[in-house]
């Protein structure tokens, strides 16, 4: 067996340097080499999970899938979900959470999942299984879009969401890479070279998939729900077919979910202190600040306008659309 299991991981790991021989390349706004893999920028290390996931992955009909574009929210939704889903489980005091993170309990599928075996052990796991995903719409496997499980996607105004790409890529060691300035990574932003870039067609392809099928895929903005969170806490646990009763609602247990999972307490988590995230990646690095509006502290006026003009032809007819001028403004 142990030879066999060799083999097997040879096959996937030639197979996978084969195809980055072939693949188009350039250097991301993080200062790392991308590879232009099913029509999106992605970075090398998750190209090997992408392929297994879209070879081995067998939705079950009770899945939820997280997806997201880097720094969107991701961590935020990773913690909402799996406390909503596993509130009948575990008291919020005695959550996994605070132990493991969310990044802990919900994994992602192309970095913690990472040989067939791996995949083929995820069956085991009780339903609903949570699993995280950065890939783009077109590149989930067809046992996600035809079963019954469901997706939830979160975006972020995309001037917070470069502005929180940049700090976390500049604050994390690099060995035979260089940190861009923000002026070059922002010129890199606007071409779409940054990780599951371009942007503007992530969004989209959840986007459609969320107007086609609403039942199906949730696309959340993640200024909506820091905004006003309870409506949209309520929102994703109806999407989920768990929603709060009467009797959870009136014992605050709503509020008590958003606090549990908000930035500023999860923190101060001993997971967040001292523990680690995807690729051994420090979990602090995870949360930054979390706030609407941080880009005014960084980006010009002109780059403003250049994402909104970026933005404006990008969407233009697709019904999707970001208030950058005025979140700028009012941010102020």
């Amino acid at each position: 067996m142990g030879g066999v299991e060799i083999t097997v991981e040879e096959e996937q790991r030639d197979e996978s340097q084969e195809l980055l021989q072939d693949l188009p390349t350039e250097i991301g706004m993080g200062g790392n080499l991308l590879y232009l893999y099913q029509g999106f920028w992605c970075p090398q290390v998750s190209i090997k999970g992408m392929m297994l996931f879209q070879k081995h992955f067998k939705a079950q009909e009770t899945d939820l899938i997280l997806a997201s574009i880097p720094k969107s929210g991701t961590t935020w939704l990773k913690a909402l979900t799996y406390t909503i889903v596993n509130r009948s489980r575990h008291s919020l005091e005695k959550s996994p959470l605070l132990t493991n993170g969310p990044h802990g309990v919900v994994p992602f599928l192309e970095f913690d999942i990472s040989s067939r075996n791996q995949f083929q052990e995820q069956d085991k796991l009780p339903e609903p299984r949570i699993f995280g995903t950065h890939s783009p719409y077109t590149a989930l496997p067809c046992s996600v879009k035809d079963s019954g499980s469901k997706i939830v996607y979160v975006c972020r105004n995309p001037l917070d969401m470069f502005i929180s790409y940049w700090k976390f890529s500049v604050n994390i060691p690099k060995e035979n890479e260089k940190h861009l300035s923000l002026g070059d990574a922002f010129d890199k932003f606007c071409q779409g070279l940054h990780g599951y870039g371009p942007f503007w067609d992530h969004l989209l392809g959840y986007w459609k998939a969320s107007l086609e099928r609403p039942d199906k895929v949730l696309f959340l903005k993640y200024e909506d729900i820091k905004k006003n969170n309870v409506p949209y806490i309520k929102k994703l646990a109806n999407f989920l077919g768990l929603p709060f009763s009467v009797e959870e609602e009136e014992q605050g247990l709503i509020e008590e979910t958003s606090r549990l999972c908000s930035v500023e307490s999860m923190k101060n988590h001993e997971s967040t202190r001292t523990g680690t995230g995807p690729l051994g990646i420090p979990a602090s690095a995870f949360l930054r600040k979390g706030e609407v509006g941080d880009s005014l502290n960084y980006l010009t006026p002109s780059m403003v306008s250049r994402v909104e003009n970026l933005i404006q032809e990008k969407l233009q007819d697709s019904g999707l659309s970001f208030c950058l001028s005025s979140a700028f403004q009012n941010s102020a």
